[in-house]
């Protein structure tokens, strides 16, 4: 099977992830080019990935027509690019979020359904193998109907999918309440790397619940956590037969009978193990709820979600079929954005029913 080609409309730290996915998995993906708008990061890009840069996207269509093109600019300028480029007929994968405000938005999605494109966006989180695999056991049944998630993960409308995803959540409308919090912290690594800093900063956290009628969703994030050593993340569903907590699951068979089950994860390459170093899939009991549909590439979690919604994407290219498309980018990012406005005025947010909901 030929590797699936994309191109790519920016050169930041987001782009290195995609170009990471397509090194380690060559015969499944091929980058036909990147838009660096800068000659120098464009050569920085080409000595290390091995890959050709371009300083327009006419130049990058010019040379090939890409499956499709991953939109990874800034905010501000990410609804022109999506627009731009479904008006040339490509398909996108928009990197998150689509555009900045509720207005803008809704203008994107308008516009991309009055012209017919498609559009898919790279929110990678649900994908990850341990979320993913949550999600799957949410979903089977076994812990009844979900009620409730407690998600302290990833910021603002990242956090919110997992939420919407856990519980099952649609476009139905929210009642938010939200508050901020600081707390002094030892200096954390950084995108940078690790450092010897051993000074005390000030943590920001936020915290709000969203309770959709029956269904209760918790949100809760720091800033340190996507490098610190010592603020993990924390996850908790809860059914009317089971929970999950972390990495672990009970649920009731019957009323005497409770379950506890971990989330066990497979990994090539540990302990003698001479497959390679890559990861399986995850277990729950003798199930599996997750398999690495790019085993064996060497990939990190968020760099395995990453390829995921490349595979998809192409997928939904084929069959039409969608994985998290803009209506559902959208909104996530709003129900951010009322988080943000309950958290500063310090009033309880009712959310109201949007244009992408139709």
């Amino acid at each position: 099977m030929e590797p699936i080609t994309f191109g790519i409309v920016g050169a930041g730290w987001r782009t290195e992830f995609f170009l990471r996915v397509a090194s380690a998995c060559p015969e499944r993906f091929r980058v036909t080019g990147v838009v660096a708008r800068r000659a120098e990061r464009g050569d920085e890009l080409e000595s290390q990935f091995g890959i050709k840069t371009f300083r327009t996207v006419d130049d990058l269509l010019r040379a090939e027509t890409p499956r499709f093109v991953v939109s990874s600019v800034p905010w501000s300028v990410n609804p022109e690019m999506v627009r731009d480029l479904v008006g040339r007929g490509i398909p996108v994968l928009s990197e998150t979020p689509p555009a900045p405000t509720v207005e803008e938005m809704t203008a994107l999605y308008k516009d991309v359904s009055a012209a017919g494109g498609y559009v898919q966006v790279a929110e990678q989180y649900h994908l990850q193998p341990h979320h993913a695999a949550r999600i799957a056991f949410a979903r089977s049944g076994k812990m009844g109907a979900i009620s409730q998630a407690q998600v302290a993960v990833c910021h603002g409308y990242h956090g919110v999918s997992l939420i919407r995803r856990l519980l099952g959540i649609g476009h139905e409308n929210a009642t938010i309440r939200a508050v901020r919090f600081q707390e002094p912290i030892v200096a954390s690594p950084s995108r940078d790397g690790a450092t010897d800093d051993n000074s005390v900063k000030t943590s920001q956290q936020q915290i709000a619940t969203l309770q959709f009628g029956e269904r209760l969703g918790v949100f809760d994030f720091t800033g340190d956590q996507y490098f610190s050593y010592i603020r993990g993340q924390r996850v908790m569903a809860r059914g009317e037969r089971g929970e999950i907590i972390d990495h672990q699951a009970t649920y009731l068979t019957d009323p005497l009978t409770p379950i506890r089950v971990p989330f066990t994860r497979h990994d090539a390459g540990l302990n003698g193990n001479l497959e390679g170093s890559y990861h399986k899939g995850i277990q729950v009991g003798d199930e599996w709820f997750y398999r690495n549909p790019l085993a064996p590439g060497r990939l990190s979690d968020d760099e395995i979600a990453v390829g995921t919604c490349l595979l998809k994407m192409d997928e939904g290219i084929r069959d039409g079929s969608e994985f998290y498309p803009l209506a559902e980018a959208c909104q996530d990012h709003y129900l951010s954005i009322m988080i943000g406005k309950a958290a500063s005025s310090g009033e309880t947010v009712q959310t109201e029913t949007q244009a992408w909901a139709g």
